[in-house]
């Protein structure tokens, strides 16, 4: 019997158009789940993470998450904090934080951080250098922008083949 395993999406402050790798993902795939679902702005670190914590806590099944942009650090703050059934995360383009207060520590779980080479919200070396305190793996997802609809994404196949490493425990390869 094949273990059972969550995909919970992580969303960013904003709320995804119709056409975003995120929404398409969700709409095809019974395991995948919004934890929170996408509110919109503002984006309220606290009631993020909290929704997340409920998400988690709604199962004892592990879950893989795959956030993106602001989700990243929801996930980053949540498991600072928390603890749940976790087996892996993939960190989609996440934004440079300039907060001399935020000290990032290793996150308890494998992670995969997807880097742009052109992203507008953190440079590579900056996501790299988050990549490096949370003990994250980096994918060069190359010049993709923030990985949204804005920069033509839409499907993103090396995502899908991301999570599904993720998923099984597999290697992450280009």
């Amino acid at each position: 019997m094949t273990e059972r395993i969550r995909v919970l999406l992580v969303p960013g402050r904003g709320k995804p158009f119709p056409e975003h790798w995120s929404v398409r993902w969700e709409a095809e795939n019974p395991e995948f789940h919004w934890a929170p679902e996408p509110p919109g702005p503002p984006y309220l670190p606290d009631e993020r993470v909290a929704d997340l914590d409920a998400a988690l806590r709604a199962s004892d099944e592990p879950a893989v998450l795959v956030a993106h942009s602001a989700g990243c650090l929801t996930v980053a703050f949540w498991a600072q904090e928390h603890s749940g059934p976790v087996r892996a995360a993939l960190m989609v383009t996440p934004p440079f934080l300039e907060r001399p207060d935020v000290t990032w520590t290793p996150l308890p779980f494998r992670t995969v951080v997807a880097a742009s080479r052109d992203d507008p919200h953190s440079t590579f070396e900056q996501a790299a250098d988050t990549a490096r305190q949370w003990g994250a793996e980096v994918f060069d997802a190359g010049a993709v922008g923030h990985l949204d609809s804005k920069t033509g994404f839409g499907p993103w196949p090396a995502g899908e083949r991301l999570v599904k490493a993720l998923i099984a425990g597999a290697p992450v390869t280009g």
